[in-house]
């Protein structure tokens, strides 16, 4: 009688043969495909408190948003963790107390608004569009589900925005209108530099 699948099973393996190997690459697929599936859940839920968040500061009246609206939700944003920060420093402060409490989740906050700090003032923050109104819409409506995240639309978002709406309100306040001499100077300079370029 031949042996089935069940015998074969029972067999010891080699460490160096083929099959061996076959397993262990089996199984260091399996564990990274593990690891990532966690990572993509830890990275979900990250971004669902930070929308939640931001969907919290939104206010039921206003129907748009500016660029420098969402710049001072941002900077909310960035001093949130202001009110835990002071509880420990104030567990901290009573004396008696030997070494510092609440030491890592210090460190760990620090360590956040830091890094965020540097992501607002160079390329940006990433946060839900609410500059569009339409985006804005979708997001109100978002019930916090993780699955229909990829549906609300992101935006990058620096200071440097912020420092260029301040420029524009400057620069549209002092623009001034164009005369009809200043049109006809324009027209004159302009076919003088095709003229010249022709030869």
């Amino acid at each position: 009688m031949p042996k089935g699948k069940e015998g074969q099973n029972k067999k010891i393996i080699h460490p160096y043969s083929r099959k061996a190997a076959q397993l262990a690459r089996q199984g260091h697929k399996q564990e990274k495909k593990e690891r990532l599936k966690t990572e993509k859940v830890l990275r979900l839920n990250t971004v669902g408190e930070k929308l939640q968040w931001f969907q919290k500061q939104l206010d039921p009246q206003k129907t748009n948003y500016t660029k420098k609206d969402a710049c001072e939700i941002i900077e909310r944003y960035l001093h949130r963790f202001d009110s835990e920060l002071e509880q420990i420093e104030l567990l901290n402060s009573i004396k008696g107390r030997q070494g510092r409490q609440h030491a890592s989740r210090e460190s760990v906050i620090k360590q956040t608004t830091e890094r965020e700090r540097l992501l607002y003032e160079g390329c940006g923050i990433e946060i839900p569009d609410i500059v569009n109104a339409k985006n804005l819409e979708v997001f109100r409506e978002w019930d916090g589900d993780l699955q229909k995240l990829p549906n609300i639309k992101m935006r990058k978002i620096s200071s440097k925005d912020l420092a260029l709406s301040r420029k524009d309100t400057k620069n549209s306040d002092s623009v001034e209108p164009i005369q009809e001499s200043d049109k006809d100077e324009y027209a004159a300079a302009s076919s003088e530099e095709a003229m010249s370029e022709e030869q």
